[in-house]
């Protein structure tokens, strides 16, 4: 049985994919001007689940930059052609010439010092099966950890690096992409700026290590660390199809969009709302 949830004076209907992240929104279609009620609506669902999807939602691309302006200002990825006539639109493709590689649980750029608030990713294309996103909840990940774990990681700092991923990617070198985007030192465990709450923030994709402590010692604690997202029970999956849309928090979760679908073709569009400086907040 599917449990739903509405208030009496909400048009919206919020249909849970797990008991803590992930949730279906109806009874909204964004291709219309919503007010400012609704989006408060939306953005209050965003922090209950952490990540949010709708469907059948056949937004131009304008409108889908639109709708995510409405969260706040949005950023341009370094990923962009140049040329592009939406640079505020990050087109992600895989097929036959290429395979996905996004297959590995990350937090979005997190080597900017201002990290993103989410993103608005839209499915414009995608696989017949397969090429499904998974979501985890690094709240409750934060929350499994023993109380003396948790009282340690919320001292640490972690060095997070563009490099990592993209200088094979843009053909550049380390040295280079740095000069733009130097490396960044978050807390292992950032306060939520709207709820206060606490979640983990490492993740396989951008950071390089633990600061303080050695090579051995970072690698261990962040394979236990990394290890806390892959636990079923901390995950949500959701299964695209063309014009369906995902919105997630990236200050609270983590995704992982399989790669099971080659030759397949997937085209999505990523529009990112950008964020703030991650903090600790020991009071919180």
């Amino acid at each position: 049985m599917t449990t739903s949830f509405t208030s009496p004076a909400s048009t919206l209907v919020e249909q849970p994919l797990s008991p803590t992240i992930g949730a279906e929104l109806h009874g909204v279609d964004l291709c219309e001007e919503l007010s400012d009620e609704t989006i408060a609506e939306i953005r209050g669902a965003l922090l209950r689940w952490k990540v949010i999807f709708f469907r059948d939602q056949p937004l131009t691309v304008e409108q889908h930059i639109a709708f995510a302006r409405r969260f706040g200002e949005l950023e341009i990825h370094p990923a962009t052609p140049k040329s592009s006539p939406h640079p505020e639109v990050l087109r992600i493709t895989h097929g036959p010439e290429s395979r996905g590689r996004e297959n590995n649980w990350h937090s979005d750029v997190t080597w900017r010092e201002a990290p993103s608030l989410g993103s608005v990713l839209r499915a414009i294309e995608v696989p017949p099966v397969g090429g499904d996103t998974l979501f985890a909840d690094m709240e409750l990940a934060y929350e499994s950890l023993s109380p003396a774990m948790q009282q340690w990681v919320c001292t640490l700092t972690a060095t997070h690096d563009i490099a990592r991923v993209f200088a094979k990617l843009l053909g550049k070198s380390a040295a280079e992409l740095h000069e733009q985007y130097p490396p960044q030192h978050h807390p292992v465990v950032r306060t939520h700026p709207e709820t206060g709450r606490r979640s983990l923030y490492v993740n396989t994709g951008f950071t390089s290590h633990i600061d303080g402590l050695s090579s051995d010692e970072s690698r261990w604690l962040l394979d236990h660390l990394y290890a806390q997202a892959a636990v079923p029970e901390r995950q949500c999956r959701f299964r695209w199809a063309a014009n369906s849309i995902a919105f997630w928090d990236n200050r609270s979760c983590q995704h992982y969009a399989a790669s099971d679908y080659f030759p397949a073709v997937r085209t999505m569009e990523r529009v990112t709302v950008a964020g703030d400086r991650p903090y600790f907040d020991p009071a919180q």
